[in-house]
């Protein structure tokens, strides 16, 4: 059987869109169509259109909105590469430049010459992320000047405004009610931790608690295989703290995500190999996620990250300073480069009333994906 296929990059992720009307309705024999496009489960994902990364194994079920006041629908799954579990704990901020694009093209939205106002429904949260999407003869242009640490090139800009996100898992923006928690986490002993809860909930540690340096990146990090048992054990104890769980109500492989903070540092680019300076930036952070370090950073965790940095007292603003929340604006140097977040928050942060990152995408293919008619 041939289902309709999309793909497309958006910032720094490339997801493969399905459309919702397509797909089984049964949430068991819908997962096991989308594992089977993505050759999941298999370390390779030779069979299908996964990348064997987890950057590039995301799926996005787009529909009709079924929210009141959205364009469109946005289911993100989280696709195991070598498991058979697709994760809809959370969602791909980058991927969600992508839809919005997509909603340009396949016409959800009224156009005008210039630009699109397109809202996306997060059914993963239940919220709306407000994105302005260039449009070039009638469709999402693609050509322009933005230019985005981790993806070559450059192209149009897409701003997100992600400021109906605050609280999206938990009810709260900091779920505990305390900027730091101290957790005593089993094989790690006591850690200092900021849980933040914005677009994905995060759990902030100050990298030179764990022994690390800032500045490392993949390279460096993602083989202290001791160092991720460690993080991942943080992980899990920040979920049982602030009850942050998957749908299905256990322990989500995803979210929490946790990102290690540290000052602003100059250091080497993960993709670009050129020197990142920290004049650039307020402060460096690394995402672990699944158990490796991202290669850039998450745009919902980008958002969650800015959040930590103008609420009092949390780990990432005592890091951070001042600066950010009388600037209005978020720097923060990832793997890649640096990248940067509008914010405005009232009081200490508690409220946050806008939060702006900039991405682009492209339509990469458009078609038809097989799927053996026994997987039905």
């Amino acid at each position: 059987m041939k289902l309709p296929c999309t793909i497309m990059r958006g910032g720094t992720s490339k997801g493969i869109l399905l459309r919702r009307d397509t797909l089984p309705d049964d949430a068991d024999e819908r997962d096991r169509v989308i594992l089977r496009v993505f050759g999941s489960p298999d370390r390779r994902q030779i069979d299908g259109l996964g990348g064997a990364d987890p950057l590039t194994s995301k799926v996005a079920i787009v529909g009709p909105p079924t929210k009141a006041g959205a364009d469109i629908d946005y289911l993100f799954g989280q696709v195991g590469i070598a498991n058979d579990k697709v994760d809809y704990a959370g969602y791909c901020g980058n991927v969600l430049s992508a839809v919005a694009a997509y909603a340009v093209n396949e016409k959800y939205v009224r156009t005008n010459a210039k630009l699109a106002r397109v809202t996306v429904h997060v059914v993963n949260a239940g919220r709306l992320v407000i994105a302005e999407v260039p449009v070039a003869d009638g469709r999402a242009a693609e050509e322009g000047t933005c230019v985005i640490a981790g993806v070559p090139g450059s192209g149009a800009a897409i701003r997100l405004d992600f400021a109906d996100t605050a609280g999206s898992s938990t009810g709260k923006l900091l779920p505990t009610g305390q900027a730091i928690d101290v957790l005593d986490v089993p094989g790690v002993g006591p850690v200092r931790v900021s849980i933040v809860d914005m677009a994905n909930p995060m759990a902030f540690v100050e990298a030179r608690a764990l022994q690390l340096n800032p500045t490392d990146g993949p390279d460096e990090l993602d083989s202290r295989k001791d160092v991720m048992a460690k993080i991942e054990e943080i992980r899990q104890a920040v979920a049982r703290k602030a009850g942050i769980m998957g749908p299905d109500g256990g322990l989500s492989d995803n979210i929490p995500l946790v990102s290690l903070i540290g000052p602003a540092a100059e250091y080497t680019s993960y993709v670009s190999r050129e020197r990142v300076p920290a004049a650039t930036m307020d402060f460096t952070a690394r995402e672990i996620f699944l158990s490796i370090v991202h290669k850039a950073y998450g745009v919902a965790e980008t958002i969650c990250t800015a959040a930590a940095a103008v609420a009092q007292g949390t780990i990432v603003q005592l890091m951070a300073g001042d600066g950010p929340r009388t600037r209005g604006r978020v720097r923060f140097g990832h793997p890649s480069g640096v990248i940067e977040v509008e914010i405005a928050a009232d009081g200490e942060g508690a409220s946050v009333k806008k939060a702006i990152v900039t991405r682009t995408a492209r339509l990469i293919m458009d078609g038809h994906v097989h799927v053996p008619d026994s997987i039905f």
